[in-house]
């Protein structure tokens, strides 16, 4: 059994790249029903997969047989509506102990923009449980994904790699800060209502801004999220009329299509008097159209424009991270054992079938003999010998057959299989 794995993220292409292969969690399902069916006309009918979809990089895992790089990125730039030399040109692919090590790494923060940060480690589960719902997942990737959650743990346990570590959310308020003076002046926009405006939210939050607000497509989730923070909750239609409330606005949801345009914030901007306004972009694809940028007055910032800030701190965790590689060079080392006794499994089922038909027809004979009134001393004697018999026929014929060279090897493989002595 092989494992392999293709993806790119933010160290090898750009944000709008990226966005032409994001998935959204309930994208995943088709998503990995598409690269399952694609291998059905070809050599590779058995192929297990789960796809790990973030702002900052979208992996493909599958394992086989035999490796299927070659397909597995023309399928990828297909879905992707690129040419694959272009996606080639940013991607990476990795096979069997790579594969795992990258897994390993990835599940650790140690691949991750913020180096340490834990929410990766909770995206790769809910892609593991989207994967295993769809029906994608088998025993091999199983494996390597447990592990990998294993891993991760061992690594937060036993080093301080997610110490002193600066999350986007952190990032954004410390950006924020140097553009207002007094954040509690602020009015303070949130467009969504997944995991990451919570922890953006939350940090923002704590500064106690003057305002906030959630804009969401579900009220009832907005509802929710505002609450917490003693804020208001809006309608994603309404965002564009009022969108001139807010000094900061910071977005992430799961369009496919900006939601924030140009001629929205042009208008605010006017509403405003040209007051400035600080605006997050942590979508991908992203939310707000990338032209706002140019405009005066006007601070956007995308989650590749926030990397210089989030590194800063980072020499500080170089020597949790030595300990980290340490410990996922133990588990590579461990799951390539486990994958590579996979392939003697056929052999040991094989072997467990031959052994119970033997077992199976000595037991027929014994009952014939003990039917025929043979004494149970005898019948024991015949089965047992009749076992040894059969267990060592092969071996037997073996040790005679072939030439010299041939049957030293065999003598040699039989002493260690049948002689060794009982410590």
């Amino acid at each position: 059994m092989s494992v392999w794995a293709l993806g790119l993220n933010h160290t090898t292409a750009p944000l709008d790249l990226r966005g032409r292969f994001a998935f959204a969690l309930d994208q995943i399902a088709p998503t990995l029903h598409s690269l399952r069916s694609s291998f059905a006309g070809n050599s590779h009918p058995q192929v297990e997969a789960a796809i790990i979809s973030t702002c900052n990089r979208t992996e493909i895992y599958c394992a086989s047989e035999h490796i299927a790089l070659d397909h597995t990125f023309g399928w990828l730039a297909q879905s992707g509506g690129v040419a694959p030399a272009l996606l080639r040109s940013h991607a990476y692919t990795l096979h069997d102990d790579e594969a795992a090590r990258h897994a390993f790494r990835v599940a650790s923060g140690l691949d991750s923009m913020v180096l340490g940060e834990a929410q990766i480690l909770g995206q790769m589960k809910d892609a593991v449980r989207a994967a295993e719902t769809a029906g994608a997942l088998g025993s091999t990737l199983n494996q390597l994904f447990q592990r990998s959650f294993a891993v991760a743990k061992e690594v937060r346990t036993a080093t301080e790699i997610g110490a002193h570590s600066i999350s986007m959310a952190a990032a954004a308020v410390r950006l924020a800060g140097q553009l207002f003076e007094d954040l509690r002046k602020t009015r303070v926009l949130f467009v969504g209502a997944g995991e990451m405006i919570d922890l953006a939210a939350t940090h923002f939050a704590a500064k106690e801004p003057k305002a906030i607000a959630i804009a969401n497509r579900t009220l009832e989730r907005g509802e929710k999220l505002a609450s917490r923070f003693g804020g208001e909750a809006m309608r994603l239609a309404d965002l564009p009329a009022r969108l001139a409330e807010f000094d900061i606005v910071i977005s992430c949801t799961a369009s496919t299509l900006p939601i924030i345009g140009l001629g929205a914030v042009e208008r605010a901007l006017k509403a405003r008097k040209h007051r400035p306004m600080f605006m997050v972009d942590l979508a991908v694809p992203r939310d707000i159209e990338p032209e706002v940028k140019a405009l005066e007055d006007i601070y956007l910032y995308t989650v590749d424009d926030l990397a210089q800030v989030v590194q800063q701190g980072q020499a500080n965790r170089q020597a949790a991270v030595a300990q980290a590689e340490v410990i996922i060079d133990a588990g590579v080392q461990s799951f390539m054992h486990w994958l590579g006794q996979r392939g003697t499994v056929p052999l040991i089922q094989q072997l467990n079938a031959q052994a119970d038909e033997w077992r199976a027809a000595e037991m027929a004979r014994a009952r014939k003999l003990l039917a025929k009134g043979e004494s149970i001393e005898t019948v024991l004697e015949a089965m047992s010998r009749g076992l040894t018999q059969k267990m060592m026929h092969g071996a037997m014929a073996e040790l005679h057959a072939g030439d010299a060279a041939s049957r030293e090897q065999t003598a040699q493989t039989l002493s260690r299989l049948f002689l060794r002595k009982e410590r």
